[in-house]
């Protein structure tokens, strides 16, 4: 999928955006155990926010962090072998870091929901999408059996699956994986929460059903006032859905803020990179994409200096290697992490 230039315009005039702050993230560190005596850090001081009906994307490439700080705000670390070490999560300015287990199962349903990039794999082959639909209002809503398929019928309506009251007793089986990806949804939204995370749900989708996912997530949004954390590795995504922009690299935050200014005027080299690397609608190519050469170190593996400068050709000698940049603003920006800010001339997105 190409960025489209008139996709980030929108974007400066996109409803909802609030001073209100749904989910607010500070300093979060997560580790994972590397053996049965040694744990490595895979987050580490991650900070962002999420308002109230607004749109925030989490980028980078895989490895770099987005599904574990995801998993955390859901709570769900214990759950893969993990731990948060350090920081803060509050959702509607209540402290969840210390919240135990059964507090966290009521906050999941009617305060914040998940939605996968393989739907398949988290729809229960045994039970129709209709009793998976219902099982989500009745426990969360309260609702009699009958009632919550009455809801059930409603959530496929509002997710655009046509004929949704023949439908719900069928099998996830007999969907295709958009669809799938909308009966999660509808599984999400049943519970009616104030906050959605979206952990690449188009990924394995093809480029048709992609724009139609992204288009039903925008119009939830604005039909619900939902706050949405959308994780993706695919900044062309991010331009058609996200009003601002959480780059990730090597288990931290690197650069933040309005999507029009990430876009057109990126500040880290990694950001810049990761715009070159994918085409641009309305501009002949005349070379091939870039690449980003190397890989983002893995945990535990990370250099020390700046994390990206093996991979920086702006990577300087004895700063870059030796001093690790803090996050610190820079202009139009929430915040940038890199040593050289200030004498790089960065190109982003050009204006057609």
């Amino acid at each position: 999928m190409a960025v489209k230039n008139d996709s980030l315009r929108k974007s400066r005039h996109a409803p909802g955006i609030t001073a209100e702050k749904l989910l607010r993230v500070r300093d979060l560190s997560v580790q994972f155990r590397a053996d049965r005596r040694n744990w490595v850090t895979v987050v580490d001081g991650v900070s962002f926010d999420v308002g109230t009906g607004e749109s925030v994307a989490l980028v980078g490439e895989s490895g770099s962090g987005k599904t574990v700080s995801s998993l955390a705000v859901m709570g769900l670390t214990r759950n893969t072998g993990g731990r948060v070490t350090g920081g803060s999560i509050e959702f509607d300015g209540r402290d969840l870091t210390s919240l135990p287990t059964r507090e966290w199962r009521k906050l999941r349903g009617p305060g914040m929901g998940m939605i996968f990039q393989q739907p398949i794999r988290s729809l229960n082959p045994a039970y129709t999408v209709g009793d998976q639909i219902a099982e989500s209002a009745r426990r969360h809503l309260g609702l009699d059996r009958r009632a919550a398929m009455a809801r059930a019928v409603e959530m496929l309506e509002l997710v655009r699956v046509p004929r949704a009251a023949e439908r719900i007793r069928e099998y996830p089986h007999a969907f295709s994986g958009g669809m799938c990806q909308r009966v999660m949804i509808a599984m999400v939204m049943a519970s009616n929460p104030r906050l959605l995370i979206a952990d690449e749900p188009t990924t394995a989708l093809d480029v048709t059903v992609q724009q139609t996912i992204l288009e039903l997530l925008r119009d939830l949004q604005e039909q619900t006032g939902i706050g949405l954390l959308f994780i993706t590795h695919d900044l062309a995504v991010v331009a058609e859905l996200c009003q601002r922009v959480v780059v990730m690299y090597a288990g931290e935050v690197i650069e933040q803020g309005r999507a029009e200014d990430v876009f057109y005027t990126p500040r880290h080299p990694y950001t810049a990179g990761l715009l070159a690397s994918i085409p641009q609608s309305g501009h002949r190519r005349t070379r091939r994409l870039a690449a980003i050469e190397g890989r983002v170190p893995g945990a535990g593996e990370w250099p020390t200096g700046c994390r990206f400068r093996e991979r920086c050709p702006h990577a300087r000698s004895g700063l870059c290697d030796s001093t690790h940049p803090a996050m610190s603003a820079a202009g139009d920006r929430d915040g940038v992490r890199c040593l050289r800010t200030a004498d790089l001339e960065l190109q982003g997105v050009r204006e057609r």
